[in-house]
């Protein structure tokens, strides 16, 4: 299966046979100026309703996935777990869905806005994590050093950085060097699309920077 990183915490993940999923589609502008999303896609997960996450005018008639329990689409389980976007249970910014799904073998956690640390519980929901995808920049989601504890917390085998500021990105977070200056294992990939294997990913924590495709 193949991530590709579209920009902000947009990621078309595309499974072996062809099936695509799309995280949380961003609408371009006010700040957000990556291109306009044009590829296709089979299923989109929507973490919460802020237009940076929740464009659903994606070609291809996708389904789109919201909110916690249990959801199948194409032979993929999406599982939605209840979290914040923010640390004061949602009164700031509202509610946060992270979602957890396997493709081709791999499991796959994007964590949306998440605004707060992890509970134990919540950590247990998740399980066992090969791929994570989690906001780094702070300000409206957890920052560096709220992300290294999770990755510390969930020990998945790849860490991909998303939600922080780039040349298109104007919002007014941290750059993704804020996360991993002084971190072992840090690969820069040399583009915005990566493949991962089930049996062939890293024994210890990597943390792949993407390059953006929009």
């Amino acid at each position: 299966m193949k991530v590709k990183w579209l920009g902000h915490a947009s990621f078309l993940v595309t499974s072996d046979s062809g099936v695509k999923v799309i995280t949380d589609p961003y609408v371009a502008g006010m700040g957000i100026n990556y291109d306009e999303i044009k590829e296709t896609a089979d299923v989109l997960t929507v973490s919460h309703e802020h237009p940076d996450h929740n464009n659903t005018a994606i070609p291809g008639d996708p389904k789109v996935v919201k909110g916690a329990g249990t959801t199948e689409v194409k032979g993929i389980s999406f599982k939605g777990i209840e979290s914040f976007h923010d640390a004061s249970g949602g009164s700031e910014r509202g509610p946060n869905t992270i979602f957890c799904f396997t493709v081709d073998g791999v499991r796959l956690c994007h964590l949306g806005d998440l605004g707060h640390p992890l509970s134990a519980e919540q950590a247990g929901a998740i399980g066992e994590v090969d791929v994570l995808m989690i906001p780094i920049g702070g300000v409206f989601t957890i920052d560096a050093a709220g992300a290294s504890a999770v990755v510390a917390q969930l020990k998945p085998r790849v860490t991909i950085p998303m939600h922080y500021s780039t040349a298109k990105c104007l919002y007014p977070i941290a750059p993704v060097e804020a996360f991993t200056e002084g971190k072992e294992n840090v690969k820069k990939a040399s583009g915005a699309e990566v493949e991962f294997k089930a049996g062939a990913l890293p024994a210890a924590t990597e943390i792949v920077v993407l390059g953006h495709a929009c």
